[in-house]
């Protein structure tokens, strides 16, 4: 017998050599969001009309907003703003950190007293209690040390009222309020590292301030700065409420102007827009700090907006793909989109894979 009929079979079962395809002439399709671009329409849409509105609408009175934007009744009132609001912000959080560490103590009497804090600041208005330390004087007209148990002040002796203005009830309503709050955020933050850095730490010998200090919060900052920015930014517009105990603040200021003039509308406008500055800057600050603590956590630093903005005009100017015309009047074929930016990594990805078949066939 003849063996032909097998080796004919085993001739015809090999894949004859495929011709290779230049991927290179491959147009790559980038995928269409419908959804978004109708989306960023409508959205588009709305802001362009608002922005005509605020344009056409007499009724807001731009003249008069110019006319107090920069008056002084107004730049006094952003300095007690300001002032309020750095001041609360280092009291609140030098506090906080105290009662932080409490909260995490050993010691059951440390962790129920910042626990009892915490509860009792948290649970009482912010505004009640401006205004109770405002009146503190009529609960107790002296303070002083002598005698315990008695009114008898024989060492020094002060009336209250002197002594807690009106500068200072804000300064401890809002710095006493922020500390309960502040003390949560530092507690979530510290929670948040791994115990194996403690350990480690303990382990080398390390004093427990320097462990606290030079390892467990850098690393816990992270997890604080966004919260403790939204608190001071929150700070910033909740000094508002001492206008009850008539401090001259920036709200406070344009109330009293347009409750002379009833030019209320434009009043607000001074108010907001600066309300916007000021938190505007603080959440500027607020991405350079988490940029700085994010340093060994991760592999490269985020890209600040300005080192985003020319990535994107990078990207955008590769992706025209077209050679300027020459002198000479002609003009070079446009280079396919497969070559330029991103596709072409894709592109060459796809060939390497498509070569990558053909050697193992």
């Amino acid at each position: 017998m003849t063996t032909t009929a097998p080796a004919a079979a085993a001739a015809s079962a090999t894949p004859a050599p495929r011709a290779k395809v230049d991927l290179g002439t491959i147009a790559v399709v980038p995928t269409r969001h419908w959804w978004r671009w109708i989306l960023t329409a409508l959205l588009v849409f709305v802001v362009a009309q608002f922005a005509w509105s605020l344009v056409t609408n007499d009724r807001y009175m731009w003249g008069t907003f110019a006319q107090y934007f920069f008056s002084e009744p107004v730049l006094i009132g952003i300095g007690y703003t300001l002032a309020l609001t750095a001041i609360s912000t280092v009291v609140g959080f030098v506090l906080g950190t105290i009662l932080a560490l409490g909260r995490l103590s050993p010691s059951p009497l440390l962790n129920a007293a910042a626990w009892g804090y915490i509860w009792f600041f948290r649970s009482v208005p912010l505004v009640v209690q401006i205004i109770v330390w405002y009146n503190l004087g009529y609960l107790y007209p002296t303070l002083g040390l002598g005698t315990p148990f008695t009114t008898d002040f024989w060492i020094v002796e002060f009336p209250t009222v002197q002594l807690i203005s009106a500068f200072a009830a804000a300064i401890l309503g809002l710095g006493l309020h922020q500390a309960a709050y502040s003390a949560e955020i530092i507690r979530g933050g510290l929670v948040s590292v791994d115990p194996g850095q403690h350990e480690a730490a303990a382990a080398l010998g390390i004093p427990a301030s320097r462990r606290l200090f030079r390892i467990i919060l850098p690393q816990a900052m992270r997890s604080i700065v966004p919260n403790a920015t939204n608190e001071v930014i929150g700070l910033v517009k909740g000094a508002s409420v001492v206008f009850v105990i008539a401090i001259p603040e920036l709200f406070y200021a344009v109330q009293v102007i347009y409750n002379r003039n009833s030019r209320v509308i434009p009043l607000l406008l001074v108010a907001v827009v600066w309300y916007t500055l000021i938190t505007t800057i603080l959440s500027v600050a607020q991405y350079y700090i988490e940029r700085h603590y994010a340093r060994g956590s991760a592999r490269a630093l985020p890209p600040t907006p300005l080192q985003r903005a020319r990535r994107w005009v990078g990207t955008q100017w590769a992706r025209l793909g077209d050679d300027p015309a020459p002198p000479g009047g002609t003009r070079h074929e446009p280079r396919s989109r497969a070559t330029t930016g991103t596709d072409a990594t894709a592109v060459a990805s796809i060939r390497d894979t498509a070569e990558a078949k053909e050697s193992r066939a």
